[in-house]
């Protein structure tokens, strides 16, 4: 298989516990998320990788494919990593677990991309339209140049406008909201170990820095699609609502 998605699932969330096991409708957060990615026409291949053997025993009555990580993996990236030389293909997404209304499109899109590119790795960015999603440090921001390459990813609004008071930055646009969700060759992620810690990461807590910092080049694809990543029970019932008004 030349595409894989892999779905990182770590069972004690720091700031919501258990969280992927949370209802949505009848279902566990996860189910939504794997079902999903399974609904993209270019990946062939969906894991979840944990570290619970009750989520590996669930997917797999779900009729899914689980493996099991290493408890001490520190973020998604790192989780999939320790597992990529099980896994046979050459472009790995990683998908958030606590996204359940993950767009399968996004997932197509990415691919399409990184045929067109072969470049190291791919994550989509949407338009911020409003100024408290600008201003708001949950909501990672990017800077990109002409051809869609990141600059750099940061917690705050970037770029600094100079000339303008705060209320009006966004007449000097574009600026662009990040959705944590990145595409990797396969090479990418062999060198993971090997990688350097780096200081932008743990300042920003953001794990896609430490690729750049390594030299690693991040390309953008631009998307109207607005995560609403589970965080916080406020979020779960965000959620939930969205879910009770489809039919």
């Amino acid at each position: 298989m030349d595409i894989c998605a892999v779905i990182p699932a770590r069972l004690e969330s720091k700031r919501l516990p258990r969280k992927v096991l949370a209802d949505i409708r009848g279902q566990p957060m996860l189910w939504h998320v794997w079902q999903r990615a399974r609904q993209s026409r270019l990946v062939g291949q969906v894991i979840v990788a944990t570290d619970a053997e009750e989520i590996l025993h669930m997917v797999r009555g779900w009729g899914g494919e689980a493996r099991l990580t290493s408890p001490a993996c520190q973020s998604g990236s790192e989780r999939i990593a320790s597992l990529v030389s099980t896994i046979e293909a050459e472009f790995i997404i990683n998908v958030q677990g606590d996204e359940p209304l993950l767009d399968p499109i996004l997932l197509d899109e990415l691919v399409q991309t990184w045929l067109t590119l072969k470049c190291d790795i791919v994550t989509p960015v949407y338009r911020i339209l409003d100024l408290s999603d600008l201003f708001n440090p949950s909501v990672v921001k990017v800077v990109r140049n002409q051809q869609g390459r990141a600059l750099y990813f940061s917690r705050q609004s970037i770029p600094y406008v100079r000339d303008l008071p705060t209320d009006r930055w966004l007449e000097a646009g574009p600026f662009w909201g990040h959705v944590g969700v990145y595409g990797f060759q396969r090479t990418v992620l062999e060198s993971y170990a090997s990688l350097p810690l780096s200081l932008l990461e743990q300042s920003e807590k953001l794990e896609q820095l430490r690729f750049m910092e390594a030299g690693y080049e991040i390309y953008t694809v631009e998307t109207n699609y607005r995560p609403i990543a589970v965080d916080t029970w406020e979020d779960l019932e965000r959620v939930r609502g969205v879910f009770s008004q489809e039919v």
